[in-house]
This record gives C-alpha cells, structure tokens and sequence, in this order.
C-alpha cells in the first residue's frame, strides 16, 4: 500500500519511480506562490518556470493559457497549416501538429502540415526525431531567418496547395525581426484566421523578467498595424481568455 508521504515523493521534482515503474518522464518545475502574493510575483515565477516545460517529452516553451487560446482558435479558423517563426527546441511544432491531427479526425480540415523555421533547425531535429521517427510527413523544419527577404517564398514552395495558414511569430523579439514577420508572413493568413505575435511582454515593464530581454516587439506592431496590410487585421484583447498570456496585444485576426 502507498502511503501518503511516498506519493508525495513520487508526484515531487526529480523523485524516483514507483517500484516496478519505468522512470518518470520529465515534468516542469513547480511553481509555488502563497495566495497574498502579487500577480507580479506569480507571473515571474512562471516566466522562470514555462521556458522548462516539455510536450511528448520535448522542450516546449509556452504558457498553458496561451496553449489554450490556440486550440480555441485553431478549431474556429480550421486552418491545415501552421507556419512558426521560431522552432526552438521543437516542442511546440509538434504541439501544433497534433492539433492539427485532431481537427483532421474530427474532419475540420485534411492534409494538416507545420512549418517551422529557426536559424538553427538541428535541436529540434533531434528532439522531433527522438520522439516521432516519421514527423517529416506532417512537420518541415526549415533553417532560415526572418531578416531574409526571400524566406516567406520558401516557405510557400512547403505549403499544401489549399493551404489556410495559422502563424505565429516566436523569433527574436525584437522590432527589426517582428517587423520582417508581419511584412513577410500576414500575406498568408485567410479572412477570418489569425496571426499571433508572441511575446510582447517584452515591452511591458512590470512583465520584464530580466534587464537582458529584447525589445521592440509592441512598437514594431503599432507600426505595422497603421500600413495597408495591418489595416486588414484586428487585434483581439478579448482572445488574452486566462488574465495571463505571454502576448499582450498579440492575437491579430485577419478581417479583410
């Protein structure tokens, strides 16, 4: 029989296995906060938390709320595709494809396929691989960077001919590749589908976890909003459902 400080053993960080039991998969950090302490307090402790989360036993860094704004979306704006501007360690690319998977089954859309794109695609090769030998038939890694003028044609040359893309950009941060981004990657959103940039936060102070995180995500955003092509987008506040997401003003839906 188990008894009540063993579980707790087992369910902690880094506990051993159960007798018989294969080793645990990885799990996050806890965050523990007390009920008194502020919103600030609790939102650096999960910004210190969410970059060592894992999906199917790959890094994945991003917020369960946000995870679950893009399944609401992904089910409303049924799109095949997903573009992601910042592979990273490969965890979300495979997250999005299995949503993907699961709007195929339940016959939203046919053909799913996710293109990731990173300057470095070899981490999340490896991770991909380690876990799904035969990813290649739903997800391409691209090595490439946004600053390239030529890249949004290369990814297009990946995409399925009826392609309805859902993108997301989680590169660097800063104006000049948020700015590239919007230039380059809204032209593939449909009506009625979105465009999430990532990661705001970064330019508002109390969300600032560190002096060393980049800037100019926000700014380069309120200037591409007020061109022709932002003009064709709303930014949905109302899409921020969980009170804490990464992406303040970041979930854009294509309206024209």
């Amino acid at each position: 029989m188990v008894g009540r400080r063993s579980l707790r053993e087992w369910l902690g960080r880094g506990a051993p296995s159960p007798r018989g039991a294969a080793p645990a998969e990885p799990l996050p950090p806890t965050v523990r906060i007390g009920l008194n302490e502020s919103v600030r307090t609790y939102w650096l402790a999960r910004a210190d938390q969410h970059t060592e989360d894992w999906y199917a036993g790959v890094r994945i860094a991003k917020f369960p709320e946000d995870l679950r704004v893009y399944e609401h979306l992904l089910w409303q704006s049924k799109p095949n595709a997903v573009i992601e501007l910042g592979a990273s360690f490969g965890g979300s690319a495979l997250w999005f494809r299995d949503r993907l998977r699961t709007l195929a089954a339940y016959r939203r859309v046919a053909s799913p396929r996710v293109i990731s794109v990173d300057l470095d695609v070899e981490l999340a090769l490896a991770s991909i691989r380690s876990v799904d030998a035969d990813f290649e038939d739903t997800i391409t890694l691209i090595a490439g960077d946004v600053l390239d003028p030529s890249l949004p044609e290369l990814v297009a040359a990946h995409l399925p001919p009826d392609a309805r893309c859902f993108v997301v950009d989680d590169s660097a941060h800063t104006y000049e590749t948020t700015s590239a981004a919007l230039h380059g990657f809204s032209r593939f959103v449909p009506v009625g589908g979105f465009f999430v940039v990532e990661d705001g936060c970064v330019d508002v102070e109390a969300m600032r976890r560190s002096p060393d995180w980049p800037r100019g995500v926000l700014p380069a955003l309120h200037d591409w909003l007020a061109l022709e092509a932002g003009l064709r987008f709303a930014v949905r506040r109302d899409l921020e459902l969980y009170g804490l997401s990464c992406h303040p003003e970041g979930f854009l839906q294509r309206i024209t």
